[in-house]
């Protein structure tokens, strides 16, 4: 009989799967560091790794297995695409959106192909990596397809003869450009989802809502500064009108023969360059803009 990899879970310990390469990889891993659960031990090449919390380690897995994972209690939680959830339909609970990882599962052919719709690709092969979703789309669509099921560069399927049109993910389009093939319709929008085991939520609860805060968090800071700045009494008024905020700007004395006060607001990084000089006319002084790693609500 087999050994399984993973070792055997502490009833106290969750775990956390997150992907080993791929798209996501990396802005998933700079995800956890933000958020606080720093990896122990993640300049090693480790299948399981721990974090600075005592409570929580990390698997690194591939994306199409995390979904999987996580339903079969390997996991607690996942990180992955949400795509990688729909093609696996595993028995899990999305509980965030991370909003990153952006992409859209399309239909492609060459762009020499005399095919306009999907309806025009009925009694052909269709390559893709997402069999299980592939097959759903083109017979919710009612078109008869051989879907050809390949591991990776899909985009090169079409000029080898292996099929006549894709099923693939795109992020800019410039993939599907560059290998000559034009998009005909748009099966789903994919991002980068956290899943849970719901058995795993109801018995882990306190500490699995711990983890979803600390990456929430960091989603909520996601583009946004903090200014801070001093304004004489008189001009707080013109200040106010043109300063944004989460829930209006926080206004405090300062100690100061002036007649000062200190006024801090949460804003969009975009808006920072129009807010400074809009700031400046209206009275503010001593402006100090500093980056937010996480709000927490």
């Amino acid at each position: 009989m087999s050994r399984s990899p993973f070792r055997q879970q502490d009833p106290g310990l969750v775990r956390l799967a997150i992907p080993n390469k791929g798209r996501i990889a990396g802005p998933v891993n700079e995800l956890i560091e933000k958020s606080g659960l720093h990896l122990v031990d993640g300049g090693e090449r480790r299948l399981i790794t721990r974090t600075h919390d005592p409570n929580v380690e990390i698997l690194f897995a591939r994306p199409i297995d995390i979904p999987e994972y996580v339903a079969s209690g390997v996991a607690d939680l996942g990180i992955t695409g949400r795509d990688m959830v729909m093609e696996r339909g595993s028995a899990v609970e999305q509980v965030l959106d991370l909003q990153i990882g952006r992409a859209t599962l399309v239909v492609a052919v060459p762009e020499e192909s005399d095919v306009k719709t999907v309806a025009d690709l009925d009694g052909t092969k269709v390559a893709t990596e997402f069999p299980a979703i592939t097959r759903s789309f083109f017979a919710e669509h009612g078109v008869t397809v051989t879907v050809v099921t390949v591991g990776g560069a899909c985009e090169a399927t079409p000029h080898l003869g292996i099929a006549d049109a894709i099923v693939d993910l795109s992020s800019s389009g410039t993939t599907l450009r560059t290998n000559h093939l034009r998009v005909i319709d748009e099966v789903l929008t994919s991002t980068t989802v956290l899943v849970v085991n719901p058995a795993a939520l109801a018995v882990k609860r306190e500490k699995i809502d711990e983890i979803v805060l600390a990456l929430e968090s960091v989603i909520r800071a996601k583009g946004q500064c903090y200014l801070m700045m001093n304004v004489h009494r008189s001009a707080l008024q013109d200040v106010r009108k043109v300063l944004p905020g989460l829930s209006g700007p926080t206004v405090m004395d300062v100690a100061s023969d002036e007649n000062l006060v200190a006024v801090h607001a949460v804003v969009k990084e975009e808006r920072v360059y129009q807010l400074i000089n809009q700031l400046k006319r209206a009275g503010a002084k001593d402006i100090l803009v500093m980056p937010i790693e996480r709000i927490i609500r």
